[in-house]
């Protein structure tokens, strides 16, 4: 049985409005184990980013627990919180989140210059992650000179950079064209399969889940299973 990397109980978010409160996470609960790829379907505006946000470390829950391996990020002190999203967690925005006067190469060894990896293991570390995200050859390139997909391949080998065990990726595919975003989630299904990974991507899009092994579907706030895998 794999390890069981993440588990959250009884997550809500509760944002207080003067028309009354909106429940953008109710009572949400849920595991990842290592080397499970587990896609989360939901429309816009169904709460996938603050559940991943919540799951990471970023946003706390009005309630609710989250605990990454033996850490409760919920009871922790900020300190511990940002160890683990150092060390343990990976994160892949849509927006790619490229920092635009770096190279590639530059914004993949950011995450192992802010933790402490002496130069050596750095130049290791990102020739092999570009190689393995078919960028080997765009070291040099900066944002602005790579295409979206080739942007989005940076920032997942930015996001392994630190070798964490839970990778969070959301709406990874919703800036790429439908080819682009196949090969995209056939990464990381390999990232999660090959490397013993926890990947959780969320997608609004049902045509993107068929590589998964697990879907959850999210509905105005509410967590569930998805009753089946779409087509």
């Amino acid at each position: 049985m794999s390890e069981t990397v993440l588990e959250a109980s009884g997550l809500s978010v509760v944002h207080r409005t003067p028309a009354g409160d909106v429940h953008a996470l109710a009572e949400a609960t849920m595991t990842l184990s290592a080397g499970e790829f587990v896609v989360l379907i939901g429309a816009s505006g169904a709460g996938k980013t603050t559940l991943l946000h919540v799951l990471g470390g970023i946003q706390p829950p009005t309630t609710g627990t989250v605990r990454v391996g033996d850490v409760e990020l919920t009871a922790a002190p900020e300190r511990e919180v940002d160890r683990v999203r150092r060390d343990d967690i990976g994160y892949v925005f849509q927006s790619f989140g490229l920092i635009g006067a770096l190279t590639a190469e530059e914004n993949v060894e950011l995450p192992m210059r802010i933790k402490g990896a002496d130069a050596s293991a750095r130049a290791a570390r990102v020739t092999e992650l570009l190689d393995r995200v078919g960028l080997a050859g765009h070291a040099k390139q900066r944002p602005t000179e790579l295409s979206g997909g080739q942007q989005q391949r940076v920032g997942i080998a930015r996001a392994l950079a630190a070798s964490p065990r839970i990778l969070l990726a959301d709406e990874p595919t919703g800036q790429l064209d439908s080819q682009t975003a196949a090969a995209m989630i056939d990464l990381m299904a390999s990232i999660a399969h090959d490397d013993g990974v926890a990947v959780l991507l969320s997608t609004h899009d049902p045509s993107m889940v068929a590589r998964a092994d697990r879907v959850l579907e999210l509905h105005d706030g509410v967590l569930r299973a998805a009753a089946s895998v779409p087509a």
